[in-house]
Protein backbone atom coordinates (compact mmCIF):
# COMPACT_ATOMS: atom_id res chain seq x y z
CA UNK A 1 0.00 0.00 0.00
CA UNK A 2 2.91 2.75 1.00
CA UNK A 3 6.53 2.38 1.78
CA UNK A 4 6.85 1.89 5.35
CA UNK A 5 10.22 3.06 6.14
CA UNK A 6 9.40 6.29 3.64
CA UNK A 7 6.34 7.46 4.91
CA UNK A 8 7.55 7.12 9.04
CA UNK A 9 10.59 9.02 7.81
CA UNK A 10 8.47 11.40 6.35
CA UNK A 11 6.74 12.53 9.39
CA UNK A 12 7.73 14.94 12.04
CA UNK A 13 6.47 14.03 15.63
CA UNK A 14 6.58 16.34 18.48
CA UNK A 15 5.29 15.95 22.20
CA UNK A 16 4.57 18.76 24.19
CA UNK A 17 2.38 20.67 26.36
CA UNK A 18 0.58 24.36 26.60
CA UNK A 19 -2.18 26.10 28.46
CA UNK A 20 -4.99 25.73 26.62
CA UNK A 21 -8.52 26.30 28.18
CA UNK A 22 -9.15 24.82 31.27
CA UNK A 23 -5.50 24.44 32.22
CA UNK A 24 -2.33 22.69 31.51
CA UNK A 25 -3.18 20.05 28.19
CA UNK A 26 -0.39 17.53 26.39
CA UNK A 27 0.16 18.10 23.11
CA UNK A 28 0.40 15.71 20.00
CA UNK A 29 2.05 16.85 16.77
CA UNK A 30 2.35 15.41 13.42
CA UNK A 31 3.29 16.87 10.44
CA UNK A 32 4.46 15.82 6.63
CA UNK A 33 5.71 18.22 3.46
CA UNK A 34 3.82 17.00 0.37
CA UNK A 35 4.36 18.42 -3.30
CA UNK A 36 1.17 19.78 -3.21
CA UNK A 37 0.39 23.42 -3.19
CA UNK A 38 -1.11 24.82 0.11
CA UNK A 39 -4.45 25.08 -1.42
CA UNK A 40 -4.91 21.57 -2.64
CA UNK A 41 -3.63 20.37 0.64
CA UNK A 42 -5.98 22.63 2.44
CA UNK A 43 -9.22 21.44 -0.20
CA UNK A 44 -8.17 18.00 0.62
CA UNK A 45 -8.59 18.23 4.41
CA UNK A 46 -11.30 20.74 4.57
CA UNK A 47 -13.67 19.56 1.19
CA UNK A 48 -16.29 17.30 2.48
CA UNK A 49 -16.02 15.51 -1.07
CA UNK A 50 -12.36 14.83 -0.62
CA UNK A 51 -12.11 13.94 2.84
CA UNK A 52 -13.80 10.56 2.42
CA UNK A 53 -11.50 9.72 -0.32
CA UNK A 54 -8.59 9.49 1.96
CA UNK A 55 -10.08 9.39 5.45
CA UNK A 56 -14.04 8.86 6.35
CA UNK A 57 -17.56 10.20 5.35
CA UNK A 58 -18.11 13.14 6.83
CA UNK A 59 -21.42 14.74 7.44
CA UNK A 60 -22.66 18.10 9.30
CA UNK A 61 -22.08 22.07 8.19
CA UNK A 62 -18.05 22.44 7.83
CA UNK A 63 -18.16 25.97 8.55
CA UNK A 64 -17.35 28.65 11.83
CA UNK A 65 -19.57 27.39 14.25
CA UNK A 66 -20.88 24.39 12.93
CA UNK A 67 -20.97 20.27 13.81
CA UNK A 68 -19.48 17.50 11.43
CA UNK A 69 -19.48 14.44 12.46
CA UNK A 70 -16.68 11.38 10.87
CA UNK A 71 -18.74 7.86 10.62
CA UNK A 72 -17.52 5.66 12.99
CA UNK A 73 -15.10 8.07 14.43
CA UNK A 74 -15.11 11.79 15.95
CA UNK A 75 -17.13 14.49 15.83
CA UNK A 76 -17.19 18.07 16.51
CA UNK A 77 -17.31 21.94 16.65
CA UNK A 78 -15.13 23.97 14.24
CA UNK A 79 -13.76 26.80 16.72
CA UNK A 80 -11.81 28.74 14.47
CA UNK A 81 -11.55 29.22 10.51
CA UNK A 82 -8.83 30.89 8.38
CA UNK A 83 -8.58 29.57 5.23
CA UNK A 84 -6.71 28.58 3.49
CA UNK A 85 -4.41 28.41 6.68
CA UNK A 86 -5.42 26.49 9.81
CA UNK A 87 -8.92 25.89 11.62
CA UNK A 88 -9.42 24.55 14.69
CA UNK A 89 -11.97 22.00 16.02
CA UNK A 90 -13.33 20.17 19.09
CA UNK A 91 -12.26 16.37 18.98
CA UNK A 92 -15.23 14.64 20.73
CA UNK A 93 -15.36 10.65 20.87
CA UNK A 94 -16.12 8.22 23.55
CA UNK A 95 -17.28 10.80 26.05
CA UNK A 96 -13.95 12.67 25.75
CA UNK A 97 -13.50 16.18 24.75
CA UNK A 98 -10.08 16.91 23.09
CA UNK A 99 -8.98 19.90 20.54
CA UNK A 100 -7.41 19.70 16.93
CA UNK A 101 -5.67 22.38 15.32
CA UNK A 102 -4.56 22.06 11.35
CA UNK A 103 -2.09 24.34 9.93
CA UNK A 104 -1.61 24.24 6.55
CA UNK A 105 2.17 25.86 5.79
CA UNK A 106 3.13 26.59 1.84
CA UNK A 107 6.95 25.34 1.61
CA UNK A 108 8.50 26.89 -1.73
CA UNK A 109 6.78 26.29 -4.91
CA UNK A 110 4.15 23.65 -5.46
CA UNK A 111 4.90 22.34 -1.80
CA UNK A 112 3.22 22.56 1.67
CA UNK A 113 3.10 20.87 4.98
CA UNK A 114 0.15 19.79 6.69
CA UNK A 115 0.85 19.96 10.74
CA UNK A 116 -1.80 18.99 13.08
CA UNK A 117 -1.52 19.36 16.97
CA UNK A 118 -4.15 17.16 19.12
CA UNK A 119 -4.68 18.82 22.18
CA UNK A 120 -6.03 17.13 25.06
CA UNK A 121 -6.52 17.80 28.90
CA UNK A 122 -4.89 14.53 30.42
CA UNK A 123 -3.96 13.34 33.65
CA UNK A 124 -0.68 11.44 33.95
CA UNK A 125 -1.79 8.23 35.19
CA UNK A 126 -3.64 7.54 32.05
CA UNK A 127 -0.90 9.74 29.65
CA UNK A 128 1.01 7.08 31.57
CA UNK A 129 -1.23 3.76 30.03
CA UNK A 130 -0.23 4.71 26.21
CA UNK A 131 1.59 7.99 25.82
CA UNK A 132 1.83 10.21 23.22
CA UNK A 133 1.18 6.92 20.57
CA UNK A 134 -2.13 6.64 21.87
CA UNK A 135 -3.67 9.11 19.31
CA UNK A 136 -0.33 9.65 17.65
CA UNK A 137 -0.29 6.37 15.83
CA UNK A 138 -3.42 6.85 14.73
CA UNK A 139 -2.47 10.41 12.98
CA UNK A 140 -0.22 8.22 11.01
CA UNK A 141 -2.41 5.86 9.71
CA UNK A 142 -4.71 8.74 8.60
CA UNK A 143 -1.56 10.55 7.18
CA UNK A 144 -1.14 7.34 5.12
CA UNK A 145 -4.52 7.62 3.42
CA UNK A 146 -3.75 11.56 2.47
CA UNK A 147 -0.25 11.02 1.32
CA UNK A 148 -1.75 8.53 -1.17
CA UNK A 149 -4.70 10.63 -2.34
CA UNK A 150 -2.66 13.63 -2.54
CA UNK A 151 0.22 11.75 -4.36
CA UNK A 152 -2.38 10.23 -7.00
CA UNK A 153 -5.22 11.72 -6.61
CA UNK A 154 -7.06 8.55 -6.45
CA UNK A 155 -9.50 7.84 -3.11
CA UNK A 156 -8.61 5.33 -0.72
CA UNK A 157 -10.48 2.07 -0.52
CA UNK A 158 -10.92 1.95 3.34
CA UNK A 159 -11.46 -1.81 3.48
CA UNK A 160 -8.69 -2.60 1.41
CA UNK A 161 -6.23 0.24 3.75
CA UNK A 162 -7.96 -1.41 6.90
CA UNK A 163 -6.98 -5.04 5.71
CA UNK A 164 -3.49 -3.42 4.90
CA UNK A 165 -2.94 -2.57 8.57
CA UNK A 166 -4.29 -5.68 9.50
CA UNK A 167 -1.49 -7.34 7.48
CA UNK A 168 2.54 -8.31 8.31
CA UNK A 169 3.25 -5.27 6.81
CA UNK A 170 0.46 -2.68 8.20
CA UNK A 171 1.51 -4.20 11.40
CA UNK A 172 5.27 -3.26 11.04
CA UNK A 173 4.56 0.53 9.80
CA UNK A 174 2.44 0.37 13.43
CA UNK A 175 4.67 -1.06 14.88
CA UNK A 176 7.30 1.63 13.49
CA UNK A 177 4.77 4.79 14.39
CA UNK A 178 4.68 3.32 17.36
CA UNK A 179 8.20 3.15 18.09
CA UNK A 180 8.73 6.83 16.42
CA UNK A 181 6.34 7.84 19.57
CA UNK A 182 8.42 6.48 22.15
CA UNK A 183 11.50 8.23 20.61
CA UNK A 184 9.61 11.46 20.42
CA UNK A 185 8.35 11.01 24.12
CA UNK A 186 11.96 10.75 25.20
CA UNK A 187 13.01 13.67 23.90
CA UNK A 188 10.18 15.73 25.35
CA UNK A 189 11.79 14.26 28.91
CA UNK A 190 10.22 11.13 29.43
CA UNK A 191 11.38 8.79 31.72
CA UNK A 192 12.69 5.91 28.78
CA UNK A 193 11.41 3.20 31.18
CA UNK A 194 7.81 4.82 31.49
CA UNK A 195 7.80 5.94 27.45
CA UNK A 196 9.14 2.04 26.41
CA UNK A 197 6.30 0.60 28.76
CA UNK A 198 3.55 3.09 27.49
CA UNK A 199 4.53 2.36 23.89
CA UNK A 200 4.46 -1.44 24.31
CA UNK A 201 0.98 -0.94 25.39
CA UNK A 202 -0.07 0.96 22.41
CA UNK A 203 1.71 -1.47 19.77
CA UNK A 204 -0.20 -3.51 21.46
CA UNK A 205 -3.28 -2.44 21.31
CA UNK A 206 -3.13 -1.38 17.90
CA UNK A 207 -1.76 -4.67 16.71
CA UNK A 208 -3.07 -7.45 19.34
CA UNK A 209 0.05 -8.65 19.48
CA UNK A 210 -0.49 -8.94 22.91
CA UNK A 211 1.78 -8.21 26.12
CA UNK A 212 4.07 -10.80 24.92
CA UNK A 213 5.21 -8.95 21.50
CA UNK A 214 5.59 -5.50 24.55
CA UNK A 215 8.38 -7.33 26.87
CA UNK A 216 9.93 -8.63 23.50
CA UNK A 217 10.28 -5.03 22.32
CA UNK A 218 11.23 -3.38 25.85
CA UNK A 219 14.19 -6.14 25.48
CA UNK A 220 15.05 -5.26 21.87
CA UNK A 221 14.87 -1.61 22.85
CA UNK A 222 16.46 -1.11 26.33
CA UNK A 223 14.87 0.84 28.85
CA UNK A 224 17.92 2.06 31.06
CA UNK A 225 18.68 4.68 28.44
CA UNK A 226 16.38 7.42 26.32
CA UNK A 227 17.58 5.87 22.90
CA UNK A 228 15.71 3.35 22.21
CA UNK A 229 16.60 1.23 18.81
CA UNK A 230 13.02 2.90 16.40
CA UNK A 231 13.76 3.90 12.82
CA UNK A 232 13.53 6.97 11.67
CA UNK A 233 -3.46 6.66 21.46
CA UNK A 234 -4.92 2.68 22.68
CA UNK A 235 -7.33 4.40 20.53
CA UNK A 236 -6.42 6.55 16.97
CA UNK A 237 -7.22 9.71 16.15
CA UNK A 238 -7.10 10.76 12.37
CA UNK A 239 -8.58 12.58 9.66
CA UNK A 240 -10.13 16.41 9.95
CA UNK A 241 -12.80 18.56 9.21
CA UNK A 242 -12.52 21.71 8.33
CA UNK A 243 -14.35 25.07 6.77
CA UNK A 244 -13.75 26.40 3.40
Amino acid sequence: MIDVTHQINAVRRRVGSRVFKAGEARVVTVSQTYDSTAEDVWDACTNPERIPRWFLPVSGELRLGGRYQLEGNAGGTIERCDPPESFAATWEYGGDVSWIELRVIPEGEGRARFELDHIAHVDDERWGEFGPGAVGVGWDMGLVGLTLHLETGASVDPQKAMAWFGSEEGRRFVTRSSEAWYEASVAAGEDARAARAAADRTTAAYTGAGAEAGADSSERSGSDDGSGDGDGDGGGGDGGGGDD
